[in-house]
């Protein structure tokens, strides 16, 4: 049985934000995908989640069904102000937010700069600790940019093999047919928002029990990293999936969930 509801658009923070709804019962959740990734695509985890919680999946703006245009801002202030602006508009009185990658470093900067009532959980999966003063993110632009200008002229799924190459055909055709919406001008500027932006100055102000999980296998998150976070988040909450890299649930899907443990309040 299928736990997906609706997709919708609603008018916050000045643009149109498209979401899918899955559940509709329990603790109302906002999943905030990563950089080049529509909501969805996150459809698989939306299902599972949608068990036991009201979840809402956004499409980030510039990406999916969300607005694009020439003129919109697509900095990370932007960004974490519309999922600020979609839970008011959205009536959520206490909810949390779950973010990956981008979708991480989106949900720490909200959570600093709007202190909003009703937050009362986060979920950073494998965020990039990239910024001022630090390494660099580990996957170079061309690979995002070369893959979403080919996705502008038709795709297929062994096209985009080229650039997943562990991904299974159900996954590959996926991203193949929704990465054109991904709009160039926002995937260049939040993976620049990733060397320029400093959340790390934003982790002391969370002010909500936090969870980091990390890929196992990936290179984004170093154990130094933890470290520093921990330093600067001392209640942070850290989950280890071994045999992932940095698409979490992508490479073990059932490792992702258990990682969470009961941190949301239900077991997934």
């Amino acid at each position: 049985m299928s736990h997906y509801l609706y997709g919708a658009n609603i008018q916050a923070n000045g643009i149109r934000q498209h979401y899918l709804r899955y559940g509709g019962q329990g603790l109302p959740i906002i999943l905030i995908p990563g950089i080049t990734s529509p909501a969805v695509t996150w459809g698989f985890v939306a299902e599972r989640l949608g068990r036991h919680f009201d979840v809402y999946v956004l499409d980030v703006r510039g990406r999916g069904l969300s607005e694009a245009s020439p003129s919109l801002d697509y900095s990370l202030d932007a960004q974490a102000a519309d999922v600020a602006a979609l839970a008011e508009a959205l009536g959520l009185e206490c909810f949390a937010v779950v973010g990956h990658s981008m979708g991480g470093r989106i949900a720490i900067r909200m959570a600093r700069a709007h202190r909003l009532p009703g937050l009362e959980r986060l979920v950073l999966i494998d965020p990039p600790v990239s910024g001022p003063g630090r390494r660099p993110y580990p996957s170079a632009l061309p690979w995002y940019v070369d893959s979403i200008r080919q996705s502008l002229g038709g795709m297929s799924a062994e096209d985009m093999r080229a650039f997943c190459p562990s991904w299974t055909d159900e996954q590959l055709r996926l991203r193949a047919e929704w990465l054109h919406t991904c709009d160039e001008r926002a995937v260049v500027a939040s993976y620049r928002g990733f060397h320029e932006d400093d959340i790390h100055q934003d982790l002391p102000h969370i002010g909500v029990p936090t969870l980091l999980m990390v890929a196992g296998r990936g290179d984004v998150l170093l154990p130094e990293d933890i470290e520093a976070f921990q330093g600067l988040l001392p209640d942070l909450t850290v989950a280890r999936v071994p045999n992932a890299g940095h698409m979490i649930p992508w490479d073990d899907e059932e490792g992702f969930y258990q990682a969470f443990g009961s941190f949301l309040g239900k077991t997934i």
